[in-house]
This record gives C-alpha cells, structure tokens and sequence, in this order.
C-alpha cells in the first residue's frame, strides 16, 4: 500500500498544480466561498493594520508594505486606504502570491495599485530587503506533520488508503514536544512554514512583520483537543475526524498555529516585539465588541509582532 506523511498529502490536496484546492479550486471567500476571514467581517482589522503599518513605516524608514497571502485583496485594498495620504505617496504595495485563481480576483480589485511577486524572496529582491510585512490567515494553510503519543513513543501519522501511524524518523524542532500529554494525543507541526522562513528572513534587511493567525502559544494550544486541531472548511461547513480525507483538493484544510514555534523559528534572524490577542490589538482602534470577544475571534487570533535585528559585528 502506498503511504505518505500527512504533510505530504495535505501539500497534494492543497497546492497540486493541476487538482490542489489553492491552485486550482477556490474561487471565492466569503458567504460564496469555503471559508470566511476577518476582513470580511469588519474593516476594523484593516484600519488596525494601517495604523501599525504607518507606525513601522515612520520607524524604520522603509517604503514598502508587503502583504503576503492576500487572499482575494480584500484587505490590501482596505489597509491601503487606510494609510494617511502622504503615506500612500510614499508607499510602493507589493503583494505576495501563488495562487493564480485569487491572483485573478485581487488584480482585478487593485489594478495597478500594487505589484505581484511568487515569493517573500522576489519581493524582498524588489524591496532591497527593506519593508514592512504582514499576513492575515497564512501560516495556518502551510501544511504541517501531525503526530500521535504512544505509549512509549511518538508515531507519525501517514495516509494512503486510510491513515496509519509510523515511526519518527527524526522529529522536526517544534515546541510542541516538551509538553506533557495524555497517551493518545495528537499535534500538528508546521515544518513546512519553518523551512519556508529559513528561504527568505536572512534577505530582509530591515522593517517590521505582522502575523495574525488563529492559535496559542504552546502551552494553551491543546487542552481540550484530544485529536489535534486539524480540520477541513468545504462550503462553510466544519469537517473533522477522518472525514477531512473525503474532499480532496475540493476543501480549505487548516490547523491552528504554535506562535512559540513561530518565535523560536524567526529567532536567528528578528526579534520579537509583541504577541498578544486580536481583541487587544483592535481593542486601541475601537473595533466592534463581536471582534474583541475572547471567546470567539478576539481570543482565538493571536497577533505577533516582530522587527529585523540590526547587524552586530564580532569584535
């Protein structure tokens, strides 16, 4: 039988070229689409955005603002506008992105506004590895390991014509395994985004980064969640359990985000400002009371503030 690690299957189901979800599949977010994100709640997230993006702008003397994974542009449109005039004199937007599907939708908004790059590496290149970056919603879409305590080990888990656990053959960094959890339990690692910031942090020269996403720091990230945070998104609807095997390429797949591992990732090349939740990052932008619930999307998204480290030399 034919078996792959699940991050295997997952960058199949998501990014194949000629049948992944990403690449081919989605058409619409939204009430028309699989999933719906906070931009299209409120604007508040966006005014929220612009205002840190001015701020970092003004701080670090850097004159690109680079969102990456943007989704249908809705967000980009609403931070750009949200920019004090003589900011958007001052800004060139750069837009980060890979699937031709949502290319399409947010040209189609942004016109000329903004430039399209396929990578964080392509921008940095047009920046001259000076700017601004944030991401709304993207890690959690990187596929990522999943894994199952035995009683004596960790095992893998693996699909192909139904899911089988395997040995470990060399654990990836994570955070994630210096908890203590019940036999039994399953987590998820997302060494595909690890990997991904090793290819372009060391060409960032200087400015600030923003990344919002739902999920904890290690230590809150499974109490309650026995079976791991996995889950599929197809037509609105929650899809867990083995049934997240049934829709493939048809179906937005997502886990929740280990913000310690995404710190301690980044740590060789920037510094950490700030995490803290969504709630209180809106709460000075006065968003709606919905949006600063902490049990719904106030608590769940975590935002995670970061800037480049200044060059040292040895002496």
């Amino acid at each position: 039988m034919n078996q792959s690690r699940f991050d295997t299957w997952m960058q199949r189901a998501l990014y194949d070229p000629e049948c992944g979800y990403y690449s081919r599949r989605i058409q619409a977010v939204g009430g028309r689409g699989d999933f719906t994100t906070a931009p299209m709640i409120s604007d508040h997230l966006a005014h929220a955005i612009g205002k840190w993006a001015d701020h970092a702008m003004q701080e670090t003397g850097a004159h690109n603002l680079v969102e990456i994974g943007p989704g249908n542009g809705t967000l980009a449109e609403a931070v750009w506008k949200s920019l004090p005039w003589i900011r958007r004199r001052k800004t060139r937007l750069h837009l980060v992105e890979t699937s031709q599907p949502l290319e399409r939708q947010q040209r189609e908004l942004l016109g000329d506004k903004a430039t399209w790059h396929r990578s964080p590496a392509d921008a940095m290149n047009a920046c001259g590895g000076m700017a601004v970056i944030y991401s709304n919603e993207l890690v959690d879409a990187f596929p990522c390991r999943r894994f199952e305590l035995g009683a004596e080990a960790w095992q893998e888990i693996a699909f192909g014509e139904r899911e089988i656990l395997i040995p470990v053959e060399k654990p990836p960094a994570s955070s994630i395994f210096t908890r203590r959890f019940q036999v039994g339990q399953r987590v998820e690692v997302h060494e595909s985004y690890h990997h991904w910031l090793k290819a372009w942090l060391p060409q960032w020269q200087a400015g600030r980064m923003l990344t919002i996403d739902y999920g904890a720091e290690a230590q809150n990230l499974y109490p309650r969640q026995p079976d791991g945070s996995m889950r599929a998104y197809l037509l609105q609807q929650r899809i867990t359990g083995s049934a997240i095997y049934d829709n493939m390429g048809r179906q937005d797949l997502t886990a929740d985000v280990n913000f310690t591992d995404l710190i301690e990732w980044s740590r060789p090349w920037i510094t950490t400002n700030k995490l803290q939740t969504l709630g209180d990052f809106l709460s000075e932008s006065g968003a709606q009371k919905r949006l600063l619930d902490p049990q719904g999307a106030g608590g769940a998204f975590k935002v995670l503030d970061q800037g480049k480290q200044e060059r040292t030399t040895r002496q």
